[in-house]
């Protein structure tokens, strides 16, 4: 992504620890968290590689077409998966944001010479600040009933999950 080294790097440990979270979400008992958690981990781990600072790493030109290509397969089994559970709603426009993001990169590998914010990333910052707020209010803990939860069943650490990924989101289409 555009912008300075050190947000960059805070971006990238931010999006690997959720990713990695989310892959120990996916030895829950119950399926669709499992599920729900590998598409997580998907956007966790490619938000970290997309927010490695340029300075330091700049990607080959084909590796734009393959996050669009991989995140493109990711919307539409989202799209697919939102006929049964609303959620999945929420991760179609994740999905969709990191295409839009990788046809930019690919479009402009230095940083952007128009003025002003284009309508597409305009809209993507409204939606995911929205995300961000609702889901912050939304952090209260929750009650477990007295039943001990694994790390991967617990839906407090789930909501900061998304949560986290929300803000990184918010970061990354600022920088763009």
């Amino acid at each position: 992504m555009h912008g300075p080294a050190s947000p960059g790097w805070l971006l990238v440990a931010l999006c690997a620890a959720t990713g990695a979270y989310c892959l120990l979400r996916m030895r829950s008992g119950v399926e669709e968290q499992r599920r729900t958690a590998g598409g997580e981990a998907l956007m966790g781990f490619g938000m970290a590689a997309m927010a490695v600072p340029a300075a330091v790493f700049t990607p080959p030109a084909w590796a734009w077409s393959a996050y669009a290509a991989v995140f493109g397969t990711a919307a539409l089994r989202a799209l697919w998966a939102a006929r049964t559970n609303a959620h999945h709603l929420h991760h179609l426009v994740g999905a969709s944001a990191m295409v839009y993001m990788a046809l930019v990169m690919a479009a402009s590998p230095g940083h952007h010479a128009g003025s002003g914010i284009p309508l597409l990333t305009g809209v993507l910052l409204l939606y995911f600040t929205g995300y961000v707020l609702l889901s912050g209010v939304r952090l209260v803990p929750a009650t477990t009933g007295g039943a001990a939860l694994g790390w991967g069943d617990r839906p407090e650490l789930a909501r900061a999950c998304r949560l986290s990924m929300g803000i990184a989101m918010v970061a990354m289409l600022a920088t763009l």
